[in-house]
């Protein structure tokens, strides 16, 4: 039942980013991959530099408590 449901949320999940890719990007489609890992992203690399992206990143609330 548990794989069942993954594999159903998977297959919506993909759906409705094909939807927003179609309605706010021009049809260009997102790299699954990189949502998976989670993770800074290349825009913040590019404003905070390599190191302060992955410290900005760790930081959060519900961390270390």
């Amino acid at each position: 039942m548990k794989h069942d449901d993954v594999a159903q949320d998977k297959k919506m999940m993909k759906k409705a980013i094909g939807m927003h890719d179609k309605q706010l990007h021009g049809g260009k489609k997102t790299d699954m991959k990189s949502l998976k890992k989670g993770g800074p992203t290349s825009l913040d690399r590019k404003n905070m530099g390599r190191n302060m992206s992955r410290v900005a990143n760790q930081k959060s609330s519900g961390r270390g408590r």
